[in-house]
């Protein structure tokens, strides 16, 4: 195992990282502050994609496309928030995931309809098709970028939530809605932003993730599944709890897909390693969350200790 090569992943392993904290931070303000479970939010992130990939075939801006992608899904939040979402907050969570594993349904058959069944590309932006030397390796501009945007994006929700008074109204409300509504605050308003914060979240991780996946159908699923084991991981409710456990997981699946079938080799036989690593290396973040569970169900970051 060189040292580059060790360099480079984990540098993979941030990247991925910072992109499921940009997910998981909008699922934990829906989901652990909000107490709303959001099974649709994945379908934001793969409609964010999508919006980007069509501003940027009218356009050839990636900024203008950052744009489209980011506004469309707020926007889309918002919208749905207040003709479907609104209705459900008072209803069981079983309510919720019947109602937004439906709008999954939905989603996924609108982008067939209207961008159709085949693979949509939005490439990388000129000025970040290059590389950048850390640590004495080449990495590309890119997902430097990304890891930057995701870092700078952790700094705005820390600051937002603790610093300011909307970040007051938003953990007021989650405590104390009754007494919140009381003072003035029109909680539905409040609401409704919150949603849309998160659905701008999630159409921004989105955007990150086009140019180096294929945006398709039914995308948002599998990248939900893995932010939900964040959330889990690092606590519900917990904005630095996602962050920190986005961090983990990111990691400890690159360095576990990228190493775990070579040092099953050293013990195993090549054929035997080349069946089992791959699969133990995908079932390496779910044991992780199985033994966080076992040691500390409240998760390691939970959200009191913001």
């Amino acid at each position: 195992m060189s040292m580059s090569l060790l360099l480079t992943q984990l540098l993979n392993g941030l990247q991925l990282g910072v992109l499921l904290f940009l997910l998981a931070a909008g699922l934990t303000l829906v989901f652990g502050i909000m107490s709303f479970v959001n099974l649709a939010h994945g379908s934001l992130y793969m409609l964010g994609a999508y919006f980007a990939a069509s501003a940027y075939a009218h356009t050839e801006s990636f900024g203008l496309a950052l744009l489209a992608g980011v506004g469309g899904c707020v926007a889309l939040g918002f919208v749905l928030e207040r003709l479907a979402i609104a209705r459900l907050y008072r209803r069981d969570h079983l309510d919720h995931v019947l109602a937004t594993f439906g709008m999954v349904l939905f989603f996924n058959e609108l982008v067939r309809i209207v961008w159709g069944p085949q693979p949509y590309f939005l490439p990388v932006p000129a000025f970040l098709e290059s590389t950048v030397d850390l640590l004495g390796i080449s990495y590309p501009s890119y997902r430097f970028a990304i890891i930057v945007v995701g870092l700078l994006v952790a700094l705005g929700a820390h600051l937002l939530m603790h610093k300011t008074r909307l970040g007051m109204l938003i953990r007021a409300g989650a405590t104390n809605p009754g007494m919140v509504a009381a003072l003035g605050v029109d909680i539905k308003l409040l609401n409704a932003l919150l949603f849309a914060l998160g659905s701008a979240l999630a159409g921004l991780a989105g955007v990150m993730a086009a140019p180096i996946l294929s945006i398709q159908s039914g995308m948002g699923e599998p990248v939900l599944i893995t932010t939900l084991v964040v959330i889990v991981i690092g606590g519900i409710g917990s904005i630095s709890g996602a962050f920190y456990a986005a961090l983990i997981v990111g990691v400890a699946d690159t360095l576990g897909r990228a190493f775990l079938p070579s040092l099953l080799r050293e013990v195993a036989s090549r054929e035997v390693a080349n069946a089992a690593g791959p699969a133990l290396a995908s079932m390496l973040i779910y044991v992780l969350m199985a033994l966080v569970l076992a040691v500390r169900p409240q998760g390691l970051f939970p959200a009191g200790r913001n």
